[in-house]
C-alpha cells in the first residue's frame, strides 16, 4: 500500500523492525534489580528502560527515515509537525505495570501522514509474546508467539446492543461530570472489566471485547491503538465522537455501540 509517493508496507516493515529493537531493551531490563525509576513533573513514572527503548527507536528512525519528525512521550517533540510524516512513540504503555511485574506492558508505534491521519501502527508486548500492526488499507494482524510465523488477522465482534456488549475501561479518575453517567450505565451492560492500557483497545480489535473507554489519554497513547482498530474493521474516537486520535481521550469500539455508548455518557 502507498500513500502517493509513500511506501506504507515499507515503513510498516520499519515499524516491526523498531519494535524488535524496542522488545530487546525492554524485556531485559523487565523486573530488573537495578532498574532505575524517577517521577515526572506530572507524577507518572518513568525508567531508565522508557528512556532506552525511545532513544533506540529515535536512533534507527533518524537512519532509516531521516526527513520524518519524531513525537515520544519521554523526549518530546519539535515546535511544528506541519506538512510532515512523522512517528508517535510510547516507549513503555503500562509502565506502572512494568514497575510491578504485571506482563500488560507494549511498546506502541505509529506513523501519521501530513493531514493527521495514522497510516501505520504497531503495539508489541513481548512479556505476553503478543504483537498487533496494521497499515492504511491492508487490514489489521496479530502474532500469538513473536518470532513465529503464527500470524492471524484481525476483526472485530458484531454485537450490537449496549447491554449484551462486554466493555473494558481504565479507572474512574478523568471522568469529571460524565463519571456519574458511566458508573450508572454499567448497571445495564453485560460486562465490564478493566483491562486497562493498550490491552484494552487490542482485545477490541481482535473481538474478545466490545468496546474500550478512556477519559484521559496523550496522542502517543492511542495513535498505533487507532489504526489497528479501524483496519480490523472497528472505530476509534475521544469520548464526543470525534474521529482519530487527536482529542485526549478514546473509545474504541465494534462501530455497532459506539454511537449508543458516547450517547449515554454524554
Amino acid at each position: 500500500m502507498s500513500t502517493g509517493a509513500r511506501d506504507l508496507n515499507s515503513d510498516l516493515d520499519l515499524a516491526l523492525r523498531l519494535a524488535d529493537i524496542a522488545d530487546q531493551i525492554s524485556l531485559k531490563r523487565y523486573q530488573a534489580l537495578d532498574l532505575v525509576i524517577e517521577t515526572k513533573p506530572d507524577l507518572s513514572p518513568v525508567t531508565d528502560a522508557d528512556k532506552a527503548v525511545e532513544s533506540a527507536i529515535r536512533e534507527e528512525i533518524n537512519k532509516s527515515r531521516p526527513e520524518d519528525l519524531v513525537v515520544g512521550e519521554e523526549f518530546g517533540s519539535p515546535d511544528s509537525l506541519a506538512g510532515k510524516y512523522y512517528w508517535v512513540i510510547d516507549p513503555i504503555d503500562g509502565t506502572k505495570n512494568y514497575l510491578r511485574g504485571v506482563p500488560t506492558w507494549a511498546t506502541l508505534i505509529a506513523l501519521i501522514d501530513p493531514t493527521g491521519k495514522v497510516v501505520v501502527g504497531a503495539v508489541s508486548a513481548p512479556a505476553l509474546a503478543r504483537r498487533w500492526w496494521a497499515a492504511d488499507g491492508v487490514g489489521a494482524k496479530t502474532q500469538f508467539n513473536i518470532g513465529t510465523k503464527e500470524v492471524k488477522p484481525l476483526k472485530v465482534s458484531k454485537v450490537a446492543k449496549l447491554s449484551d456488549a462486554s466493555i473494558s475501561h481504565s479507572d474512574l479518575i478523568g471522568w469529571g461530570a460524565r463519571k456519574a453517567h458511566f458508573v450508572a450505565l454499567q448497571e445495564r451492560i453485560w460486562r465490564t472489566r478493566g483491562h486497562g492500557d493498550f490491552w484494552s483497545h487490542m482485545l477490541v480489535a481482535e473481538g474478545a471485547v466490545d468496546l474500550a473507554v478512556e477519559p484521559v489519554l496523550a496522542l502517543w497513547d492511542m495513535a498505533a491503538l487507532d489504526i489497528i482498530v479501524r483496519e480490523a474493521g472497528g472505530r476509534f474516537t475521544n469520548i464526543k465522537g470525534e474521529d482519530g486520535p487527536h482529542g485526549g481521550s478514546a473509545i474504541s469500539s465494534n462501530g455497532l455501540i459506539h454511537n449508543e455508548f458516547i450517547k449515554e455518557i454524554n
